[in-house]
């Protein structure tokens, strides 16, 4: 059994092995772009949705051990840079610790499915309950591995900021809103291919960085964005919250359009969903769905809990039954990691 991480659970009483479940988010304010590599530090805040736990998220147990060890879903894999910058920060206090990590998630690795960001989530929060004096906070600690990870360490409507300083100690998340704050809310998770995405994020952010001219405006503006959508969260507002959500799902995709060599994420299904949306809202003659996009073809809808089933039939209808879109996740807005408790 599975319980919400308080304060309880991370006291600092010794532990060898710990359990953890952490979330997906989904950007509605986008990431794009770095100041510092390392520190995965990011040019313009970002504000995302904690999805419930209910079918996707990633499942870590980390164990003290005798010699440091990584599994994913089944298969041993080599340790990579980003999981050695979180097991180096344990090490400025722990130097000969090392841990055994087994590690599993309910949806696609790399497929632009914000994979990453749920896994180094779940890989700090267990790290952070094995060894309680590790230096900063989880949220830091996930950072480290993916940026947008930091932002699944905690539950609702979360905020990511840019911060300022060189050394990144204040670009963390901190909640908005919790997930009470809007029950009415779900999210479609519309899975249009598993495939991992052809050109990686930090790939892609680097070459936009560098190459691409609407980078330079949609830095210049973002922040006023993002308090747009915060407002609109606040109120509740679905349509405000739509415009805004779709419009800076557009413009992060026209910023890898302009990057040159172009980068293209959406396929010709992801196009299609975006025209089937606007068509529903003209349906409706109100703005009742929104989209968005990571960086990959997978579209996550937005809507009330009133107008689930007729988008759903939406999509069934012209995506589901051609095979376009072969699954589609229905998620109410969640809560942040959570710790098995039955170990």
């Amino acid at each position: 059994m599975f319980h919400e991480i308080t304060p309880e659970s991370t006291d600092e009483s010794e532990r060898d092995s710990v359990t953890v479940r952490a979330p997906v988010n989904i950007a509605v304010i986008k990431y794009w772009g770095k100041r510092d590599e390392t520190l995965n530090l990011p040019l313009n805040s970002s504000i995302s949705v904690t999805l419930s736990m209910c079918s996707m998220y990633t499942e870590t147990r980390a164990t003290k051990s005798q010699r440091t060890s990584f599994n994913i879903n089944g298969k041993v894999e080599s340790t990579t840079k980003r999981f050695d910058r979180l097991l180096d920060k344990v090490r400025t206090v722990h130097p000969n610790s090392h841990v055994s990590i087994e590690t599993t998630n309910t949806f696609p690795t790399a497929a632009g499915l914000a994979s990453s960001a749920s896994g180094y989530a779940a890989l700090a929060t267990s790290l952070k309950l094995l060894y309680p004096d590790t230096p900063g906070t989880v949220s830091e600690l996930a950072r480290l591995g993916s940026g947008s990870a930091c932002r699944s360490t905690l539950g609702g409507f979360v905020r990511w900021d840019a911060g300022v300083r060189e050394t990144g100690c204040d670009s963390v998340a901190k909640q908005l809103f919790p997930e009470s704050h809007w029950p009415q809310l779900r999210v479609l998770v519309c899975v249009v291919c598993k495939d991992e995405k052809s050109v990686p994020s930090t790939a892609g952010m680097q070459c936009s960085v560098r190459t691409s001219g609407l980078m330079k405006h949609r830095l210049a503006h973002v922040e006023e964005r993002a308090a747009l959508i915060t407002q609109a969260i606040a109120d509740r507002n679905f349509p405000e919250f739509a415009l805004h959500t779709m419009r800076d799902s557009n413009e992060m995709h026209a910023v890898c359009l302009d990057t040159y060599p172009p980068i293209s994420y959406l396929s010709d299904t992801s196009h299609g969903i975006i025209r089937a949306v606007h068509e529903f809202n003209e349906r409706c003659s109100e703005v009742r769905a929104a989209y968005t996009f990571d960086a990959g073809p997978n579209a996550v809808l937005f809507c009330e809990v009133k107008d689930v089933e007729e988008l759903r039939d939406m999509l069934e209808k012209e995506f589901c039954v051609s095979g376009k879109v072969s699954q589609v996740i229905e998620c109410k807005i969640g809560s942040g990691p959570a710790i098995r408790v039955d170990q």
